[in-house]
Order: C-alpha cells, then structure tokens, then sequence
C-alpha cells in the first residue's frame, strides 16, 4: 500500500495555501509532519480526506486516484483522528468506537454482532478494553486520544491521519499515545501525523516532511534532514542537535537553555 501526493496545490480566493507539495508514504511507515502554525498542514489534510476538492495535482492510493473514490468507499481507506476535545453528549466508550463502523452499514441500523465484535477487537488491540463501560466525558485527555485511534481502528481504514495527537496532553499520555501509533505501523498501518515537536520525529516517525509557507522545506529521514538550521527555518529559534545510544536516537537542545 502506499499514498502519493503529487503536486498538490490548493489556491483560497487568490492566496496559494499549498504550492506543489509531492511526497509518498508506504504501509508501515510513520510521516510526521512538521511546520509552524499557517503553513499549510491542515489543509493538505483536508486535501487528502477529500473535504476539499478543489486542488490541483494529484492524490493516489495504490496508483488509484482519490477523486474517483465514493465517501464511503473512501472512508473504509482512511481515517481522521482529531485533537482530543472535551465531548457535547456523554457517549460510552462503545458507543464512541462504534461510531467508526457507520461506514459499514447504514446509520440507522441497529448495531450487528458483528460490528461489536469490531469494536472489542478495536478496543483489545489498543488496549482500552477495560475502559469500555466508561463514559468518555471523564476519560483523562490520553484515554479519550486512544479512544479515538480506537474509533478508527473500527472504521477498518488501514491510513490514519492524525492532527497534532499528543498537544494537550501530559508527557507520560504523549508517550502512550505515540507508542501506540507507532505499534500500528508494525501491523501494516500508514500514519500521517502533525506535530511540533522535533523530538517525537526522531523518536518514532520513519519519514518526516517538513512545510513552510505553504511549500516543501525537507522530506526524508529523520536523522538525515532535521538539522539546527532547518529547525531555526520552521519555529526561529537556535538549537543543538544532540546524538545518543551511539547515534541512534537525536535530540534537540534549544541554545538559551542554561546548563
């Protein structure tokens, strides 16, 4: 499996938000996006789940065009998961996570057998079972991100694009959370995820594009194209790179940390 984005440009009114983004991602393989506020992440998204048509260039799963896909179709290819938010109605964890099956039947049904069994083996392979019962409403920000990943699980889409998972969340949820993702690209998975956080790439992303006023700035390795100069390009701040375990792991010290 493999997605590719070629030449993707998106015009608002008359300003150019993506100007002939190209990259490939392939199954089992975790792409970060990294980029400043405004730089074109979110819209490349909205490109990608076809909520913007409009674009020019070309988006292809497996060589076929997204364009030509039915919403539904296409939702059983790939999944959203947003930012963990403080929910309206106080659903279940079930119920959230049968949510993600609606693409499989109509909204109306009553669920099937077989659709909780897809939300217990969703729920088993994120191991969240136990939290089943709960409402979602007080889940801690970590719970309810897995919760969601959950929910995609359930759509059955094998592409998950995630927007900025670990934002509000306390350090040991962001580690849960992205230990998680990243054990999914093991079982074939492709996860697009936005980030701002250097680090988290050097941990855990297997590519990494880097998007500046609505243009490529790098796309690669990690280890190989986030370097001091390309982190002072997206964020203007001057940091040292840092190697560890024999250069296998890389971090980022700002240089206005006083040590």
């Amino acid at each position: 499996m493999i997605l590719e984005v070629k030449d993707l440009s998106y015009f608002y009114k008359d300003q150019n938000v993506l100007n002939q983004i190209s990259f490939n991602v392939e199954g089992s393989q975790l792409l970060c996006i990294l980029g400043p506020n405004g730089a074109g992440k979110s819209t490349m998204f909205k490109c990608i789940l076809q909520l913007l048509k409009g674009y020019k260039g070309e988006i292809l799963l497996d060589g076929k065009n997204l364009k030509d896909y039915k919403i539904k179709n296409l939702a059983r290819k790939i999944a959203y998961i947003p930012q963990s938010h403080n929910p309206v109605f106080s659903y279940s964890v079930v119920e959230m996570v049968l949510m993600g099956t609606t693409s499989q039947i109509s909204p109306m049904s009553k669920p099937t057998k077989k659709q909780m069994e897809i939300v217990e083996e969703s729920l088993d392979k994120i191991g969240i079972s136990y939290l089943k019962d709960r409402s979602f409403v007080n889940l801690s920000g970590g719970e309810r991100q897995l919760v969601l990943i959950a929910r995609a699980l359930a759509q059955n889409a094998k592409i998950l694009i995630m927007d900025e998972p670990t934002s509000d969340l306390d350090y040991g949820n962001q580690i849960r959370v992205l230990n998680t993702v990243k054990e999914l690209t093991r079982d074939g998975y492709i996860i697009i995820q936005s980030t701002h956080n250097p680090d988290q790439a050097f941990l855990y992303a297997d590519k990494v594009l880097a998007l500046y006023n609505h243009e490529i700035l790098a796309f690669g390795v990690p280890k190989y194209i986030i370097n001091s100069g390309l982190i002072k390009k997206l964020y203007n701040v001057d940091v040292e790179l840092n190697s560890l375990y024999n250069d296998k792991i890389r971090v980022c010290i700002p240089k206005s940390v006083t040590i």
